[in-house]
């Protein structure tokens, strides 16, 4: 994604988890609340849309950069699903943008070379799974930060029924896991269900849609083939949303952008 949220200066680094304590949720919420900055947080709070009828409607923020929450949750690389569960569960945006954080990690170290764990890599992203589909995977920075490794990278070299599952899904945000888990794939030079995704959800209603689109198969022209791209523009660009054609096409030279955006 594009957008960015404002910039403001970091106070000093809390204090860490006590050396040879477990990791807990209690604990990282205290570190978080450590660093919090209630002015950072109202501009926060407007940037990503939480007013009444918006797409963040009711969410909350305490005030911290995605730097600061990375620093944070160092200490916590090993939190258990139960002390994930209670951050994914909690109201404050930022608690679950640190849980996410952990899972990834988590997932990463699952899936090194020469130590790859199956067995850990099927259970996480079936906990990511299960947060998505009861709601706590409900911003677009916290589907972004998560679904390219845990739906994308997961589903390489497995089917991958349950992102078009979840493209077909009432929930904004569950279409935008699929769109964006695309990306995991994208980056391991597989464009094949971003461009299946991308048809099918061309009709989508949502702005933040029309960006995940574009924005896929943008990174499909730059990672992998141009060709793929003008191929699929060249089928869809009269009917897509102009938000996504605008996208999709940014990179492009000026004059073929200009004669995509014509076909409208």
């Amino acid at each position: 994604m594009t957008d960015a949220a404002p910039a403001r200066p970091t106070r000093p680094a809390a204090s860490a988890a006590p050396r040879g304590a477990e990791p807990t949720a209690a604990g990282l919420r205290a570190a978080l609340a450590a660093r919090a900055d209630p002015e950072l947080a109202v501009g926060v709070a407007r940037f990503f849309q939480t007013g009444p009828g918006q797409y963040g409607e009711g969410d909350v923020f305490v005030g911290l950069k995605v730097p600061v929450i990375r620093q944070l949750i160092r200490p916590f690389g090993a939190l258990p699903p139960i002390e994930l569960d209670a951050l994914l569960d909690s109201a404050v945006h930022e608690h679950r943008l640190a849980a996410l954080l952990v899972l990834v990690g988590q997932f990463d170290r699952a899936g090194a070379a020469g130590g790859r764990d199956d067995t850990e890599r099927d259970r996480l992203a079936a906990f990511y799974l299960s947060a998505v589909r009861r709601g706590r995977v409900n911003n677009w920075d916290l589907v972004d930060c998560s679904a390219p490794t845990l739906v994308g990278a997961y589903l390489f070299d497995r089917p991958r029924d349950v992102m078009f599952a979840l493209a077909a899904s009432d929930s904004l945000w569950e279409r935008r896991v699929a769109m964006v888990g695309s990306l995991g794939l994208i980056m391991r030079g597989d464009a094949t269900t971003t461009l299946e995704l991308a048809a099918r959800l061309l009709g989508d209603r949502e702005s933040l849609m029309h960006k995940a689109v574009g924005w896929m198969l943008r990174e499909v022209g730059k990672r992998i083939e141009r060709a793929l791209l003008l191929g699929f523009l060249d089928e869809y660009a009269a009917r897509m949303p102009r938000t996504a054609l605008s996208y999709a096409t940014e990179h492009l030279d000026p004059a073929v952008r200009a004669a995509y955006r014509a076909r409208r």
